[in-house]
């Protein structure tokens, strides 16, 4: 867009690039620059017009994107020209993804690296690994506590390593996703150092106070993230002899944005890392960025500017480049991280379906689908050219995040209901066999996240000890029920490492005092990779979850209608156990309805039920499983589902 003033300063700008900027080669930089400079400029100046350095900012931003422009390879600005082509290539359905740790799924990434035929044996093409950046040893926030973001923690590997493993996942077609720590930073970090060592530059790098005086301010709205562990969003620092605003943990530093020097720091770190072969960056913590007295400091309106500045110059200068927004919040705050429209105003590519995790896991409870129903129903709309990534469960906790208004709806009184979960899960609700943990309990409210493996948290770890063989199956369907819906709901599914082949809690980390404190490791396990082997062998709890994972993966990536164009609507039904959407394609015969039955027990429905005008019946004996290439179980006018059975079903 051309607006007069935006365009005399970038005149400016280009007038003042230094020599050995002007010299290189840079027409797509240029004809990028200039198609998103208004946007860019109108989003700086909201944050930091009032400013009297204005000017020579944006001049320090179009530099470092102009730098990273040209440290960028010959190989990565022909994948930004064809993905730009393409600009649609993420909503696929042809995209399955992985979370894993370096050092858990492998030894490091020089391990890791000769593992990756194991993704593509599975179906894999999308891997994050977790955080590898360098942080202090013992105070490392499981990676999140960086204090050097352009060095690999060493015990992990180095750059090399990384290198080499961005080349081998692209002749496979498989994408790379890394973190990165946008929000705070470890005490350890050289920012960090250089503020307690009386560097009023690096002081403002961060939220610092000579007194409690603001910080009491700012205490009595913020909500505290680890009350347990870490009371309070403040820590005095003793060298500094100042109060620093650390929200997560006592030793990380939270960045303070209001700074534009911080802002283009941690654009260069961002554009490195695009430069480094990274298809998909992974920003954490972005609900936190900006920080105002009297409320939440939380979701923001400056932090989504912040989001569309970096999103603005990171398609500037590696458009090939998406973000994830790493927000769990509130179903009606999630959606506004893929931005308010796709144009101007766009931010995150992809975001977690933290709303239907927490709703999975509510049905795993329940045994039915009245909630999920609910909450689905609810949740907002998305931007077209944006997509979910759909979990059963991450490295995080899980937080039961659906509204009260949703548990209302569904029947239930929220408070009792949201008590019954975390007794359910944590096995002291009668006939559960969930073997969870209870993390980041609050005595304020009685509140509590749940840690524990998919497979632990199902029951499979009890029936396991039991020897109950049909206890052991039904888990096994159990597990393969929430699969079926994470890879058919409508954006990328996300496995979690070692759900593929039934991993079990890890109660290692009592043992160690880096650890001990935070039960969130009792599900990142170390994989155990001679066991990983039963995979191969039938019969074995390993074979029958990965062959059918793999499977499903298969089917998923041949059906159209999976891809993410806002193209699902939800069927309501009047067996509160199913939980049914259809799948929307281009061509209405390829229609696909996914039904699935949360209940331990068998479940009918009329056939009518499910006659919609978008998946018109005129023959029940013309409907097929797509997923098991068989006929559903049809008697008389009644589609039948076993416990815990789902259908994708077509009309043939």
């Amino acid at each position: 867009m051309y607006e007069q003033l935006s365009h005399s300063i970038l005149n400016e700008i280009l007038a003042q690039l230094k020599p050995d900027i002007k010299e290189q080669e840079l027409s797509y930089f240029y004809t990028r620059l200039g198609a998103n400079f208004y946007s860019l400029f109108s989003l700086f100046q909201k944050l930091y017009g009032q400013r009297s350095d204005f000017k020579l900012q944006l001049l320090k931003l179009v530099e470092v994107m102009a730098r990273q422009y040209i440290c960028r390879s010959s190989d990565f600005k022909e994948k930004d020209l064809a993905r730009e082509k393409d600009f649609n290539w993420f909503l696929h359905q042809k995209w399955v993804g992985m979370t894993l740790y370096a050092d858990g799924f492998a030894e490091d990434l020089s391990d890791l690296s000769k593992k990756i035929d194991y993704f593509s044996e599975l179906g894999v093409n999308l891997v994050h690994i977790m955080p590898i950046l360098e942080c202090p040893k013992n105070a490392s926030d499981g990676g999140y506590a960086v204090s050097n973001y352009r060095k690999i923690d060493e015990k992990v590997g180095d750059l090399k390593d990384i290198q080499y493993i961005v080349a081998e996942m692209h002749k496979r077609d498989i994408l790379l996703v890394l973190d990165i720590v946008v929000n705070h930073t470890s005490n350890e970090h050289k920012w960090a150092e250089k503020a307690r060592d009386g560097d009023g530059n690096y002081q403002n790098y961060y939220y610092i106070f000579e007194n409690r005086e603001i910080p009491d301010m700012f205490e009595k709205t913020l909500p505290e993230v680890f009350p347990q562990t870490a009371p309070g969003n403040f820590t005095y620092d003793e060298k500094m002899g100042k109060w620093v605003m650390t929200v997560f943990n006592n030793y990380q530093w939270d960045l303070n944005y209001q700074n534009p020097t911080v802002f283009i720091e941690m654009l260069d770190i961002l554009l490195f890392w695009a430069n480094q072969g990274v298809d998909i960056l992974r920003l954490d913590a972005v609900a936190f960025l900006w920080k105002k007295i009297g409320g939440s400091s939380q979701n923001e309106t400056e932090a989504h500017i912040l989001l569309q500045l970096f999103k603005d110059c990171c398609q500037i200068t590696a458009p090939s480049t998406l973000f994830i927004a790493e927000a769990i919040v509130a179903p009606v705050e999630i959606v506004k991280y893929f931005g308010e429209d796709a144009i101007n105003a766009k931010e995150c590519e992809i975001a977690y379906n933290a709303t239907l995790m927490a709703l999975l896991w509510d049905a795993v409870a329940t045994k039915n689908a009245k909630l999920i129903n609910q909450g689905v129903k609810n949740l907002p709309a998305k931007l077209e050219r944006a997509t979910w990534l759909n979990y059963i469960r991450c490295h995080d906790d899980i937080g039961l995040g659906f509204t009260d208004d949703d548990i209302i709806q569904a029947g239930y009184e929220p408070r009792s209901h949201r008590q019954f979960l975390l007794n359910y899960f944590s096995g002291k609700f009668e006939n559960s066999e969930a073997r969870g943990l209870l993390f980041g309990q609050n005595p304020k409210n009685n509140d509590a996240r749940i840690s524990g493996t998919l497979t632990s948290l199902i029951g499979l770890e009890s029936a396991l000890e039991e020897g109950n063989l049909d206890k052991i199956n039904l888990n096994i369907k159990h597990i393969l029920l929430l699969h079926s819906i994470i890879f058919s709901f409508g954006g990328i599914p996300l496995i979690y490492y070692g759900d593929e082949i039934g991993t079990l809690n890890d109660y290692s980390f009592m043992g160690n005092l880096s650890k001990a404190n935070d039960n969130r490791w009792a599900h990142r396990p170390k994989i155990d990779w001679q066991k990983s082997k039963l995979r191969e062998k039938k019969g074995t709890i390993e074979y029958d979850i990965f062959t059918a994972l793999q499977r499903m993966i298969r089917v998923r990536k041949e059906i159209s209608a999976f891809g993410d164009f806002n193209n699902r609507e939800l069927i309501n039904l009047s067996n509160p156990h199913f939980f049914c959407f259809i799948r929307i394609a281009s061509s209405p015969e390829n229609n696909v309805l996914v039904i699935a039955n949360f209940d331990a027990n068998y479940q009918y429905l009329n056939l009518e039920e499910i006659n919609h005008y978008l998946f018109k019946i005129n023959n029940y004996n013309d409907i097929i499983d797509l997923y098991s290439q068989t006929k559903p179980i049809l008697f008389q006018d009644k589609l039948v589902l076993s416990p815990f059975r789902f259908y994708w079903l077509k009309i043939i």
